[in-house]
């Protein structure tokens, strides 16, 4: 059998579950291990701390990994750390590191989002910025409806309206401060000191700005796992413009086609094993707001009672319960398989 590594986080957790018991533990690894047995992978469940780069040998070696979202992202920072390590090694992560810094990370997911040029993905016009200086050059442009958007965070948290160049400047500014107050009085004696001298940002939290699209009653949470897409309706909460965490939820078999060919689309350009998507439609146009490849909400999958598969040019509807683990594990193998030609 063919050795695969998965990194499990400081918890001994891997992946993220939403029904896992006990609560927040992540996958069920022995489960996944056995699964991964009838598909001829043998999985080596491994620490970040356990890696070992001087006396091991990586290269060449499936590494399958989990990330974290924990209050200031200082452990997925230094998971960051330990992948770039096993990439110089040359491991072969699964996903691809650039899909671990795209979770938590907007501005990068939207930089993925314009290289990938998939069709289907650029009909909302976004821009990202690093500090609220580099927006107000370019706050001209912006003289409609936009989203704000912080570069991390989950549920819709922290997601600003912004209507006309006045609320724009403000929320760009509420959204990207940072706080220091003793750094900002030294720069501010810099400034006495020193002639010609231009002040540091203290508006340096990421953020993007993205098209607002008017009227959205609902947009569409599709997962997908190798050949199958489950796909979860996700109504805008009342008195608001977001979705995602409004917990108005159903499970409809009425998807918009356009919705499901997009996202097949979009997964077959991103060479993963699985993927998450945010897609609404207008007017008949699918737009895609949001994706992630790593450690996503695992309860579209959990609660369907059906998914979706193509045949031919054909969505077919495919009735039962699945298994995250069960699904996990055929779509990596079948991943591996049909990239690496190892079976």
């Amino acid at each position: 059998m063919r050795k695969v590594y998965f990194l499990t986080d400081y918890k001994g957790n891997f992946g993220s579950k939403y029904i896992a018991l006990p609560y927040r533990s992540g996958m069920d690894k022995e489960l996944l291990r056995r699964y991964l047995e009838r598909h001829g992978l043998d999985a080596v469940f491994l620490g970040f701390s356990e890696v070992n780069f001087i006396n091991s040998t990586f290269s060449g070696q499936f590494v399958v990994y989990t990330s974290a979202e924990d209050d200031g992202l200082f452990y997925k920072d230094y998971i960051e750390d330990i992948l770039l390590g096993l990439q110089c090694k040359g491991a072969i992560l699964i996903p691809k590191f650039e899909y671990f810094r795209a979770h938590h990370n907007k501005v990068f997911m939207e930089i993925l989002r314009d290289v990938l040029n998939v069709e289907g993905t650029h009909n909302l016009r976004t821009r990202y910025f690093g500090t609220l200086e580099e927006f107000l050059r370019e706050q001209h442009t912006f003289s409609g409806t936009s989203v704000i958007k912080p570069s991390a965070g989950s549920m819709s948290s922290g997601i600003l309206l912004a209507r006309g160049p006045e609320d724009h400047r403000m929320k760009a500014k509420k959204i990207s401060k940072t706080r220091n107050l003793g750094l900002r009085f030294r720069d501010f004696l810099r400034q006495i000191r020193r002639k010609g001298y231009v002040k540091e940002s203290w508006n340096r939290q990421k953020f993007i700005v993205q098209e607002y699209v008017p009227g959205l009653a609902e947009d569409w949470k599709v997962v997908v796992y190798g050949k199958k897409f489950y796909v979860l309706n996700r109504a805008v909460r009342k008195g608001d413009f977001r979705a995602s965490g409004s917990g108005r939820f159903r499970y409809s078999e009425d998807v918009p086609t356009v919705v499901l060919e997009l996202s097949e689309r979009i997964f077959q350009a991103m060479d993963v094993p699985w993927l998450s998507l945010d897609i609404a439609v207008a007017n008949g146009t699918p737009f895609l707001l949001e994706f992630q490849v790593i450690y996503f909400g695992t309860s579209t999958l959990d609660f369907s009672e059906f998914w979706f598969t193509k045949e031919g040019p054909i969505w077919r509807v495919n009735k039962g319960r699945s298994v995250l683990e069960i699904e996990f594990a055929a779509s990596l193998a079948s991943y591996i398989n049909d990239k690496y030609g190892i079976r």
